[in-house]
């Protein structure tokens, strides 16, 4: 269990857009990417089974980027405990310079799956992901 989680990145030609690096929606699919892994790494199994997250807000600080063929290396992180149904998660892409590359702030909401409501993010729940 870690507050930290970490995951690799290379960016493939269906990545690329217009201008020629990588589309800010795929940006997008590697934060759930890697949220998802960090839950399935971390969580209690009865907990993975139980619950799944939904996104309700991103803030996303794009300052560089990278073409077909480039990686990067993602960290992801909880920076506070859980409000309610809710927390935050950080999410730095960082290139080969060592140069942060996109920085985003990602709010998620707890789901039960079973009735598909809101659930409260627990102590238990919470606490592989906590400082």
């Amino acid at each position: 269990m870690a507050n930290r989680f970490t995951m690799g990145f290379t960016a493939n030609a269906a990545d690329i857009d217009e201008l020629g690096h990588v589309n800010n929606a795929v940006w997008l699919r590697w934060m759930e990417q890697i949220a998802v892994a960090h839950w399935q790494a971390d969580a209690a199994p009865g907990h993975r089974d139980r619950y799944i997250w939904v996104v309700t807000r991103h803030e996303i600080d794009y300052r560089g980027n990278i073409g077909v063929g480039e990686s990067v290396l993602a960290e992801t992180h909880i920076p506070a405990a859980p409000t309610g149904a809710r927390f935050d998660r950080c999410t730095t892409f960082t290139g080969a310079s060592g140069a942060v590359l996109v920085a985003a702030r990602t709010t998620w909401a707890l789901i039960d799956r079973a009735s598909g409501r809101l659930a409260r993010v627990t102590t238990d729940i919470a606490a592989p992901f906590l400082p």
